[in-house]
């Protein structure tokens, strides 16, 4: 049986859109001389759908769609993600399922048993669990249909017993089919592919598995499809971060070849570029703009920017106040020449001294303090937003995970945007992508990537002044978020108390600040947003 893998980029609630690109792979497959093509969860409507399954049109749209693909399928079978709706009056109102289509008609259709409910994921929220256990038959193959965390073997992420493919060997299958919506993080790769080559291994039969591929505001679909054999060898492996249509045949002697693992801060920067260009694509945006300030985080982002919408699109505005160093300035100037980015320096002192006037009779001659600070990054905010309003280009934010994580940043001022490009990157991998982003040629002045990091907002200021290192913050916040371990837990890996206590202090008391961020492009496996959900009123110690 030859088999077409269609790893696709869909659009949600795109039903003529996505319905368009399934029936072409499906034509393409056929004429191929493909008898099966398998596509990805929830192909049919895009994933994460979210609330949008709540509304009865929405559903209806689905089926709809999933009518005019079965009509498609004359001489070759295809499996498509859609939600069902469940029949039986107890449970959830919907399915997540597995369509099998023939020959013009919807003939099956497999349900999801693992929901997940953890980090991004809500599905439980929508969708009824499959309890009952079957194979398919598809052109004599016997065949175990599964989706996404059906195959994962880490079943403390689930609050059910069961598990799908051993409920499923009773029926000796063979062939697994996992049909996919996995979102990437810079540190996953691996493991995904080993459980996917443990689960081969385990069940003594070959695996097909599709994943997505695409950027959903947050979240970011990586693709790396794969065929693996049942010795747990890979036949095939997709692309990742790109559409394609390829084939595998189980009449032949598959390849071996071995996983083809990609370094860190490579698929980080893939995974940036391909997040910035699918957002502005599907909103239908063109332009942006962005506050240069001779940094490296907004270094960083106009580089990514200009990669993926082109150097052109992409405005930055100089704003500098009497703090600003003139390094700053000329680094900020020959960074948008090296993009070819247009640029307009719009210095902000006069704008904070008629501030600073108006607010001097209720100040009362307080000392200058973050107050004070804080005027120039919200001056800064109402300059780039009246300029999007005027001239149509899309605020982007330029926080790092870092600073977002301790308030470093100013609310109303440089936490403003459309999208935060690379809110879940910590700072000292932000200085990794400086490095390869010059790594042909110096893009990013080499004097914005060694100097010192500084928000310039009084005389002689320094991150170092008010937070500790970078390397042991981004430690200390990896194990507090990421890993989620508890200050003792923290301070045995070796880190003082004293910075470990003051660290987790500053995350507890900014959540209110992240709460209020702009959507934040999710690389890790712990993103602001929706994968970290904390409440703002609460006493908790770590």
């Amino acid at each position: 049986m030859k088999i077409a893998l269609a790893q696709l980029n869909y659009t949600i609630g795109d039903f003529a859109g996505n319905s368009a690109k399934i029936i072409n792979a499906i034509e393409q497959a056929r004429t191929n001389g493909a008898s099966l093509i398998v596509f990805s969860e929830l192909a049919v409507c895009g994933y994460p759908p979210d609330d949008l399954l709540d509304y009865p049109h929405f559903i209806k749209h689905c089926e709809d769609a999933l009518i005019e693909i079965a009509k498609a399928t004359i001489g070759i079978t295809a499996i498509v993600g859609c939600p069902v709706i469940n029949s039986h009056p107890k449970g959830r109102r919907l399915y997540n399922a597995a369509c099998v289509l023939s020959n013009g008609v919807h003939i099956d259709s497999i349900y999801k048993t693992l929901l997940p409910t953890y980090d991004v994921f809500s599905e439980a929220r929508y969708f009824q669990s499959n309890e009952n256990f079957r194979t398919v038959a598809i052109n004599g193959v016997n065949t175990a249909i599964t989706i996404c965390e059906d195959l994962w073997d880490e079943m403390d992420f689930f609050s059910y017993t069961q598990d799908p493919l051993k409920n499923l060997s009773v029926f000796k299958p063979e062939l697994i089919i996992n049909i996919s919506a996995s979102p990437f993080n810079a540190d996953k790769e691996k493991t995904r592919y080993e459980i996917l080559r443990n689960q081969a291994i385990n069940f003594k039969m070959p695996l097909l598995y599709v994943n997505q591929v695409g950027a959903h505001t947050d979240l970011i679909f990586d693709g790396n499809s794969l065929f693996i054999n049942a010795d747990g060898s890979i036949a095939k492996q997709l692309k990742s971060f790109d559409e394609e249509l390829t084939y595998v045949d189980l009449n032949s002697v598959q390849m071996k070849s071995n996983f083809e693992e990609k370094e860190r801060i490579e698929q980080l920067h893939k995974a940036l570029v391909f997040g910035i260009k699918d957002y502005f694509s599907k909103m239908g945006f063109t332009k942006a703009i962005l506050g240069s300030s001779g940094g490296i985080d907004s270094a960083v982002v106009q580089a990514l920017m200009s990669e993926a919408i082109g150097g052109e699109n992409v405005t930055a505005i100089l704003m500098p106040s009497q703090f600003s160093s003139d390094g700053s300035i000329t680094d900020a100037l020959a960074l948008s020449k090296n993009l070819n980015n247009p640029s307009h320096i719009i210095p902000i002192k006069s704008i904070f001294d008629s501030f600073d006037a108006a607010l001097k009779p209720i100040f009362n001659n307080l000392p200058f303090n973050v107050a004070e600070e804080n005027i120039q990054a919200r001056s800064r905010a109402v300059l780039l937003m009246a300029y999007s309003n005027k001239l149509g280009a899309i605020l982007v934010n330029t926080s790092n995970k870092s600073e977002m994580s301790v308030g470093y940043t100013t609310l109303y001022g440089d936490m403003c945007g459309s999208i935060s490009v690379i809110g879940d990157v910590y700072k000292t991998d932000v200085f990794a992508l400086a490095k390869r982003i010059n790594a042909n040629r110096e893009l990013i002045p080499i004097d914005i990537i060694e100097k010192a990091p500084s928000a310039e907002l009084r005389p002689d200021q320094k991150d170092s002044d008010n937070l500790p290192p970078y390397d042991i913050l981004d430690g200390i916040l990896k194990s507090y978020i990421e890993e989620q371990l508890s200050v003792s837990d923290i301070v045995a890996l070796g880190y003082e108390k004293e910075t470990v206590e003051r660290s987790i202090k500053m995350v507890n008391n900014n959540e209110y600040k992240r709460f209020q961020a702009p959507p934040i492009l999710r690389v890790s496996s712990k993103a602001y947003g929706r994968g970290r959900v904390i409440p703002l009123v609460a006493k908790f110690k770590n």
